[in-house]
């Protein structure tokens, strides 16, 4: 998915912009980049892969190569940006957040009407930025060319371009499944996807932008281009797992949601007598970590954490390129505390079970640490549907999945004709569902928060929500 951060000051922000930008380490783990202007230099841009080392790694130091009071910078989980682009409305850096499902379609129909090309990247597929720009290009103004790029998308774009006049243009993608807000204090403005990450430098909240809203922002005020609306289809999974902690959305915050998230499971169980007994609660850090407190919280079992992981070294953004490597670091990082484990029945609390990889991997380290028994619960209810959307829970194949996978071994093909049997817990489906994956993830019970709890815990009307990945529903 990834996250983008930018300034536009009466002072020098090329610093406040590297911070902000490393604030969203959380979200992208592919590339990071960062392009800044001034009267003499003109933009200036830096792109690093930051795969295997977090972006401050790579960007140590930017402000003696780097010098603007006005920048933009990206966190990426897919294409390199931002771009630089010339264009008929002058030179500008683009950086966007989101998802374009339909590229290679766009791709093929723009040049098919067209005498431009596009620079080809890995796998023979173009830069989604790239495309975006040259759909931009087709109208007379940017404002217009925005709306035209977003309405021909599948998926969603939300857009951050600097120019050269220092001016800023932000667009939230157009049915509001990702934030942007916008921070303000005396020098100018600052925009962000994670609102903490202006915060955190000084600046007040101004405004979080509507569902296609699209502004424009110099040093001294914001415009608004376009309206927008206040429908909007905001991706559920931005609070069980994606949002960062102290990340407020739709003034909604992330760790109260999954707290409350918590605490309501719990409380279900304890009314379905499906409570059971345990010595401790824990989640699965990190962001299972807080689910699990309000379930201790509802349950009035002690929560403690049963291991640790080891993150000074082996930080969430470092993921190896080769799978062995991968498995190799994923194991360092968990360190147990053995004497809140040996002859302890333990439940834990996962955001989410997606594939069950990671998940099989700490149940089989918990019990050869000496765990009597280990229970799992979700905090969202099954992922049934890849996302085609934001880009989360990217496969190869929905039967990737474990909850398909499952569904395919205990009934075949016809079995996903009844999704909704499994996905329920009191229907005979859904029993045999739990009992199959317990066997072969080898806990001891299994349950899911169902969806009416995780819209209960979010306080946001349902219809505003985006729930495709669980029941499938199109928005």
């Amino acid at each position: 998915m990834g996250g983008f951060f930018g300034i536009t000051s009466k002072k020098q922000c090329v610093q406040d912009v590297f911070f902000g930008v490393d604030y969203h380490s959380h979200l992208g783990n592919s590339r990071a980049g960062m392009a800044a202007v001034n009267s003499v230099d003109g933009f200036q841009r830096e792109i690093h892969n930051v795969e295997n080392s977090p972006f401050r790694t790579k960007f140590d130091n930017i402000t003696s190569r780097m010098k603007g009071k006005a920048c933009i910078g990206c966190i990426s989980d897919l294409d390199p940006q931002p771009l630089l682009i010339k264009s008929k409305f002058g030179t500008y850096a683009i950086a966007m957040v989101g998802y374009v499902a339909n590229n290679e379609k766009l791709v093929k129909e723009y040049l098919g009407k067209s005498y431009g090309i596009f620079q080809a990247v890995s796998g023979n597929r173009v830069n989604s930025l790239e495309l975006v720009a040259a759909l931009i290009e087709e109208k007379d103004t940017i404002c217009e060319g925005i709306k035209h790029a977003q309405n021909l998308i599948e998926g969603s774009c939300s857009l951050l371009l600097l120019f050269e006049n220092r001016h800023l243009v932000v667009a939230r993608d157009k049915v509001g499944r990702l934030p942007v807000s916008i921070g303000k204090d005396d020098s100018g403005f600052a925009v962000s996807f994670e609102s903490f990450a202006y915060e955190k430098l000084g600046y007040e909240d101004f405004k979080e932008l509507k569902s296609g809203e699209i502004v424009e922002i110099s040093n001294e005020e914001c415009v608004v281009l376009h309206e927008g609306t206040t429908e909007m289809k905001m991706c559920a999974f931005m609070w069980a797992y994606y949002g960062y902690p102290n990340a407020t959305y739709e003034g909604k915050n992330v760790e109260l949601f999954r707290m409350n998230n918590g605490r309501i499971m719990a409380e279900n169980e304890k009314k379905n007598g499906t409570l059971p007994s345990v010595d401790y609660v824990s989640g699965v850090p990190d962001s299972g970590t807080p689910h699990a407190i309000g379930y201790s919280h509802g349950s009035n079992i002690p929560f403690a954490r049963p291991f640790i992981k080891y993150t000074p070294a082996w930080a969430r953004s470092f993921i190896p390129s080769n799978q062995e490597e991968r498995k190799k670091v994923a194991k360092m990082k968990q360190v147990p505390i053995v004497d809140l484990i040996k002859g302890k029945d333990l439940l834990f609390v996962d955001d989410s079970i997606v594939r069950g990889t990671q998940l099989s991997e700490t149940v089989d380290f918990l019990f050869n640490n000496g765990a009597k028994s280990v229970h799992m619960r979700s905090a969202c209810p099954p992922i049934m549907f890849a996302c085609k959307y934001i880009n989360f829970s990217r496969t190869n194949s929905e039967n990737d999945l474990l909850g398909r996978k499952i569904i395919l071994e205990l009934e075949g093909e016809e079995g996903l004709k009844y999704i909704d049997e499994y996905i329920d817990g009191a229907t005979e489906r859904g029993k045999a569902f739990r009992k199959a994956i317990c066997e072969k993830m080898k806990f001891d019970s299994l349950d899911y928060q169902t969806l009416e709890g995780m819209m209960k815990a979010i306080g946001i009307e349902p219809c505003k929500l985006c729930t495709y990945c669980w029941n499938g529903k199109e928005n």
